[in-house]
């Protein structure tokens, strides 16, 4: 699932492709890929407005158009956007796309068809819930503090919620707890000032490192131009199962923690 480094690599390298284009056309091939509005009087509200900017929020990309309407892609487990010149063939599982000005084609593929394109004109939209972005100023370790405190939950699930910490995905919530040598089960109020910023440091780092290397390809995940991230090549835990820890060199674990699967070292994050 594309998690905030995944997010926001797409935003970056996407923005140079789009802003200032104008939206000549969208074709939707999958009813249920969008969301909060009927196919016609989305299209017809998009049609022949400028994309002013992109901006990311948690797991969701904000296109903002030249007359303030915004529209949010969600990718779920296995979207993407891929901007194609068009002429070419549309590529597999191509959900909906949107037809630019100078003839890019932007794609939303999805092959497992959960992603969702949604108009922000209410405020119901799953993006009005979100908890603060890790990456900002306002998330310093007496917010994360305060985040886990009271929460009987394990850390991990606490980590996980979005509208507690917005971004932070399965993969990414294992990397950090491994760094920060804290076990994913723990109850989120058992962890003491210094292990709270050791973590608070440690999903940054890990977060920057994702982003430095344009997120993660364990799955389906590609950015704009069709490539893969390079993310997981520098992962210590997270999908490898069967590895050794790199620290201590005992045999990795994966076990499910709210019903997600998680991986850890049993030597490095004790329980106790």
């Amino acid at each position: 699932m594309p998690e905030l480094p995944e997010v926001e690599t797409i935003c970056r390298e996407l923005a140079p492709v789009v802003t200032g284009r104008r939206i000549t056309g969208f074709e939707l091939f999958w009813e249920r890929t969008l969301r909060g509005t009927e196919p016609g009087d989305f299209q017809q509200r998009i049609a022949g407005r400028c994309v002013s900017y992109l901006y990311r929020r948690g797991k969701y990309l904000v296109f903002n158009l030249d007359d303030s309407f915004c529209f949010s892609v969600h990718f779920k487990m296995t979207g993407s956007l891929v901007a194609r010149p068009g002429g070419e063939p549309i590529p597999p599982y191509t959900r909906a796309l949107f037809r630019l000005d100078n003839k890019t084609c932007l794609y939303f593929t999805d092959p497992r068809k959960f992603g969702r394109i949604e108009a922000l004109n209410s405020s119901r939209h799953p993006i009005n819930r979100l908890g603060p972005e890790p990456l900002q100023d306002g998330f310093t370790v007496d917010c994360l503090a305060g985040l886990l405190d009271g929460r009987r939950a394990p850390v991990k699930s606490v980590l996980l919620e979005q509208e507690l910490v917005a971004g932070i995905g399965n993969m990414y919530a294992d990397e950090a707890l491994y760094l920060a040598r804290i076990h994913p089960l723990r109850p989120a109020e058992s962890l003491n000032p210094a292990e709270t910023t050791a973590l608070h440091s440690a999903i940054r780092e890990v977060l920057l490192a994702a982003i430095e290397r344009k997120g993660a390809t364990v799955s389906n995940y590609t950015r704009p131009g069709g490539e893969a991230g390079r993310a997981q090549e520098g992962f210590k835990v997270a999908h490898r199962r069967g590895a050794d820890c790199p620290c201590c060199n005992t045999p990795l674990e994966r076990i499910t923690v709210r019903q997600r699967g998680t991986y850890l070292c049993p030597r490095c994050q004790k329980r106790s």
